[in-house]
């Protein structure tokens, strides 16, 4: 089981990550900054910040329900929180329309969100697509298909422990069955 993918706090972390590039941020720059802060979440503190699903594609990992809100682009009858914040791309960025909360954000998710910014915003997308090829032992090249990174593969590659993983693993089923039963 899986906990249900967060779209408030996935907008709240890319809004933040886009104010700290001044409003406007590539999307494959966006995902790769996104991604590392799911990374980073799941080995320091055994659970992610938005559960979005991840996948090995050919630039590297993705967030993929993140992905699919920025290439769908606003609906006319989408009820998105996405699109009340981030633009749909135009020439490959997305721009912050307005300040967005982070009501839903730990201080701690936060802080880490700047963290990451500090360690890799200063890369383009390109630099940041060679770098994670490099650096994410998690990543396998799909060869022109897609393939799922489980929270397994991000544990194993940050160097947990079969018994670190397996409590893991545990904790979010239990989030995942606390969700279903509380709707939250």
């Amino acid at each position: 089981m899986k906990p249900v993918f967060n779209e408030r706090k996935a907008t709240q972390v890319a809004a933040s990550f886009i104010k700290l590039c001044g409003g406007r941020l590539n999307y494959m720059k966006l995902i790769k900054l996104m991604y590392l802060a799911e990374r980073q979440a799941l080995l320091n503190w055994g659970r992610p910040i938005t559960y979005d699903s991840y996948f090995s594609l050919k630039h590297g990992p993705i967030l993929s329900t993140t992905l699919d809100l920025i290439n769908e682009g606003k609906q006319p009858d989408s009820d998105h929180v996405w699109f009340k914040y981030i633009s749909a791309p135009n020439d490959y960025d997305v721009i912050l329309y307005k300040d967005c909360s982070t009501d839903d954000l730990s201080e701690a998710e936060e802080s880490l969100i700047n963290e990451i910014f500090q360690k890799y915003g200063q890369f383009n997308k390109w630099e940041l697509v060679d770098l994670l090829h490099s650096v994410l032992p998690e990543w396998r090249n799909p060869n022109g298909s897609s393939i799922p990174i489980t929270y397994k593969d991000i544990l194993v590659a940050g160097g947990k422990c079969e018994e670190e993983i397996k409590s893991i693993e545990e904790e979010i089923c239990n989030v995942c069955f606390a969700a279903d039963i509380f709707g939250t």
